[in-house]
């Protein structure tokens, strides 16, 4: 009777073969990206003759990848479960991206529907971010120097006054009142006023990036050191513990959630105070490359621009968010991203 109970489960359980297999209701869900891909296709091909000869081709090729890749993954799902699920998971999103590309596309190649050349076809932003792939690399790699540099400094300075300023009685006294004033006013309206301290373009954007991010890093580092809860600091005076360990042994592991909080508004305030900066002072990165392009009415390339923008900045903000649940274990996955 046992041995039935034990067979019993074990059918039922995950080590059953058909409990890996998809349900007959989730297969036509498999197959919604491919059939969305191929009506981009059609109605590619359909009014390939309103494009240039490079864009029809490059989209093509574009579409035909991203066909090939569907069906790819429609067949080794059968054989791996987490490519199934998140297949079940991103086709409803992917297959509603590739329609928008499909509407897009009839509305500006097809019908003519919006002003040229403000509003691009989907080809001829493929086609713009092929040609200056060299010159978007570089700009990408410029933003991120003057991003991490600027935002790492301001990190450190503002955890560093934070932990003063929450902690220290005398800190609090004479650094609420600056923060109070300097706080509230935008990065960016310091802008003129760095371009005459310093000299140096990359380095006015740099103190600009770090003042933006050293308000709010600063703000909720002091709030979460002057709300340890007083019980920790109690027990860890009672065991002998000094101010050293005080700090960095319990106030500062208490305050990392809003720490984190103020990571997180710093980043958002220095990708705005990055590309403003761009496009006023420094000669490089995506922000001087989107004003360019812009200077020389080239939509296509300022699409392209934004497209890279939006993947560049979404990478760096999953990054944090890792680093947030590795430090935070105990509220991993109460905020996902």
């Amino acid at each position: 009777m046992t041995q039935q109970v034990i067979a019993s489960d074990t059918l039922a359980g995950v080590d059953n073969p058909e409990s890996l297999r998809p349900h007959r209701a989730s297969w036509p869900m498999l197959f919604v990206v491919p059939i969305a891909t191929a009506i981009a296709l059609g109605v590619h091909f359909a009014f390939s003759k309103n494009e240039p000869a490079a864009e029809t081709r490059s989209y093509a090729i574009f579409l035909g990848l991203v066909l090939g890749i569907a069906l790819l993954g429609a067949v080794v799902q059968i054989v791996w479960q987490g490519l199934r699920q998140w297949l079940l998971h991103m086709s409803p999103i992917l297959a509603a991206a590739l329609i928008f590309l499909t509407i897009l596309e009839v509305i500006t190649a097809g019908f003519h529907l919006l002003p040229m050349p403000y509003f691009p076809s989907p080809a001829g932003i493929l086609q713009s971010l092929i040609n200056d792939r060299a010159m978007i690399l570089d700009s990408m790699w410029n933003s991120l120097q003057l991003l991490l540099g600027g935002y790492a400094l301001g990190v450190f300075v503002g955890v560093v006054t934070g932990v003063c300023i929450g902690w220290f009685e005398h800190a609090r006294y004479w650094g609420m009142p600056v923060l109070k004033v300097v706080g509230p006013i935008p990065a960016t309206a310091w802008i003129p006023l760095a371009m005459v301290v310093s000299p140096n373009a990359f380095f006015s954007a740099l103190g600009i990036i770090a003042l933006a991010v050293w308000f709010p890093v600063t703000m909720l580092t002091a709030s979460g050191i002057s709300n340890t809860r007083a019980s920790y600091l109690d027990v860890a005076r009672t065991l002998g513990a000094g101010r050293a360990y005080l700090i960095f042994r319990v106030a500062i592991p208490a305050a990392m959630p809003n720490i984190f909080i103020g990571l997180f508004m710093g980043l958002g305030a220095s990708f705005l105070t990055l590309v403003v900066a761009e496009t006023v002072g420094v000669k490089s990165g995506l922000g001087w490359y989107v004003q360019w392009a812009q200077g020389w009415a080239e939509y296509g390339k300022v699409y392209a621009a934004l497209l890279v923008m939006a993947a560049f900045f979404s990478t760096i903000m999953t990054l944090l968010f890792k680093l947030r649940d590795r430090v935070l274990v105990w509220q991993k996955g109460i905020i996902k991203w």
